[in-house]
């Protein structure tokens, strides 16, 4: 198979524009249409939906786009494996993430990135919604949960320490609970799920955060929202501590329980598919998240307690 035509179809899928793929490849329109449906002969189907004012992914096209990819990786390892220069980052990097901790921690730091590395463009979507990343043809994630998908490799950024924590005036209108038994009496502010977590405390003891046996119960799906209300008083909350270490600096939350935290060997992780070669393009930007964030993460600043 031909791979500048593989290059080709990449780049007219991810701008939705064959002349202008073509040209980033030095080829007029027409020879770039030419190579396209040569392409498409070869695989047996139409990959792009063509009309006279757009460009689109067919259905057989979008499942053809992953393996065009690897096909690219899989060449761009082989000549690094030959000493053939060295890769030159480029090219298109489709990247998600939870969005509050992309609005936190990546977002920030994205114009050193880009004006390090010109040649990589970011798509990017920061959704507390977890993407099939095979499915999506996503080239890296950032995941805030045990990695138990099989069909992922991950490198570790940091740990992902959760806590209890509510508002100062929450607490005095409601008390502070003294032990995790105290729990069940109280306001308590939950993802969808409601899903019970076991903690863990200092000196060993183990309980359990069950929202579903709470007093009362105000469930979302969205982490910056809970946050939020846990700030206006609607109850008790577990949180990351990169979420909230800000709020419990400035004492605008309190920590409860102060001894327990989370006890599910929660890690945010960046992953990728376990069949993809690591191009050039996603290797860099693991480095540079782990070399911003992971090496030392600006949340542990000592505002545990």
């Amino acid at each position: 198979m031909d791979t500048d035509s593989v290059r080709l179809f990449v780049l007219a899928a991810e701008k939705l524009n064959i002349s202008a793929a073509g040209r980033e490849l030095g080829m007029v329109p027409a020879a770039a249409s030419v190579r396209l449906a040569k392409l498409e002969k070869l695989v047996g189907a139409d990959l792009l939906k063509r009309s006279t004012r757009k460009v689109s992914l067919s259905l057989e096209g979008a499942e053809f786009l992953p393996f065009a990819r690897e096909i690219l990786a899989q060449e761009e390892a082989a000549f690094a494996a030959l000493g053939k220069g060295k890769p030159e980052a480029k090219g298109t990097l489709r990247f998600t993430a939870p969005s509050t901790f992309a609005q936190l921690f990546i977002a920030p730091i994205l114009p050193e990135f880009v004006e390090n590395h010109p040649g990589i463009d970011l798509d990017l979507r920061l959704s507390d919604t977890q993407f099939d990343l095979i499915g999506g043809s996503f080239d890296l994630a950032l995941r805030n949960s045990v990695l138990e998908d099989t069909s992922l490799k991950g490198r570790k950024l940091a740990d992902d320490t959760r806590i209890l924590c509510a508002s100062p005036a929450y607490l005095k209108q409601y008390g502070t609970p003294q032990s995790p038994d105290d729990l069940a009496f109280h306001r308590v502010v939950g993802f969808i799920s409601l899903a019970p977590r076991p903690l863990v405390s200092q000196s060993g003891d183990r309980a359990v955060f069950d929202p579903r046996h709470a007093g009362h119960r105000l469930a979302m799906d969205d982490g910056l929202s809970q946050k939020v209300a846990t700030l206006a008083g609607a109850g008790i909350s577990m949180n990351s501590l990169w979420s909230v270490h800000r709020e419990i600096a400035d004492r605008s939350l309190v920590r409860v329980l102060p001894d327990y935290e989370a006890d599910d060997q929660s890690i945010l992780w960046l992953v990728y598919p376990k069949s993809n070669v690591l191009t050039t393009k996603v290797r860099v930007f693991i480095d540079f998240l782990l070399d911003k964030i992971g090496r030392d993460p600006p949340w542990l600043d000592g505002s545990l307690n």
